[in-house]
């Protein structure tokens, strides 16, 4: 199995590190800040969306994982360092690479392939957002989650008024971002925010295993019905139904999808190849 890492981290820098690991086909993305709750400083987020972007684009990686070093997920963007970039309207993320927040603003790439997630502790604004951006939550069952935004003076501007209205229905959502109160990982789940509700010290693990059985699937399908399941939430059912017969059909003609049928035939494991 091909397993690489990042060099360990600075300790003495307090601008915080993004690592990356590739088990197998998984992209193992770490937030490390642990000693600043993981607050996200503009580096950071640079980094985080570079590792999306590697994801993205090496064909060898199939999922994602993200997760964070340390007691908590991230108490979210480190304020002092963004309040300049918010005042001047400019962003730590540049142009041509994945929004980690998947919002599809002109000038950044969506991310295609599948991002697991699994947070713990403090889970606070961004890292609200970033779950609600990924596909696949777990969550320990120690999490504080707040969408605290109005608590500073500014509004959530990473997809929390979109997806948690979303998931949640628009009371649910408003109850929480107009309050700016913690809730805990029942709750979370109640309102369908994480998918997965499991013991602390556990959700890393728990979301390994669903990042790993997702890779062992045909990565061409994977990512067709991931991104049909994201167009029928964004733009509805008929846009999704539209693309059916056409997205099927390529499918079909994939040698991932002869793989399948000769497995079934043979009863074997199938061994996709991503063709």
């Amino acid at each position: 199995m091909n397993t690489t890492a990042t060099p360990a981290p600075d300790p003495a820098s307090d601008e915080g590190h993004i690592t990356t690991e590739v088990r197998g086909y998984l992209l193992l993305i770490g937030i490390n800040r642990p000693a600043k709750r993981n607050g996200f400083t503009p580096v950071m987020l640079r980094a985080l969306a570079e590792a999306y972007t590697r994801l993205d684009d090496d064909p060898a990686l199939r999922v994602g994982l993200l997760w964070a070093q340390g007691d908590h997920f991230t108490a979210g963007l480190d304020l002092p360092a963004f309040a300049p970039l918010m005042q001047r309207g400019e962003y730590a993320v540049p142009h041509g690479l994945v929004d980690p927040l998947n919002l599809g603003d002109a000038g950044w790439r969506r991310r295609t392939k599948p991002m697991v997630v699994a947070v713990q502790g403090i889970t606070f604004t961004l890292g609200i957002e970033l779950m609600l951006a990924a596909d696949i939550v777990v969550a320990a069952d120690n999490c504080r989650f707040s969408q605290l935004e109005v608590k500073r003076g500014i509004m959530a501007t990473g997809g929390a008024t979109l997806r948690m209205a979303e998931r949640a229905g628009l009371g649910n959502a408003l109850l929480h971002l107009l309050t700016g109160d913690e809730f805990d990982s029942a709750e979370a789940l109640r309102l369908n925010f994480v998918q997965r509700v499991v013991p602390a010290g556990q959700a890393f693990d728990a979301a390994l295993r669903i990042a790993e059985t997702i890779a062992e699937q045909a990565p061409l399908a994977v990512i067709a019905t991931r991104l049909n399941a994201w167009k029928a939430v964004e733009q509805g059912p008929l846009a999704a139904v539209a693309e059916f017969d056409a997205t099927q059909q390529r499918l079909a003609n994939s040698a991932d999808a002869k793989e399948g049928v000769a497995s079934f035939r043979e009863k074997r494991a199938p061994v996709f190849k991503g063709r």
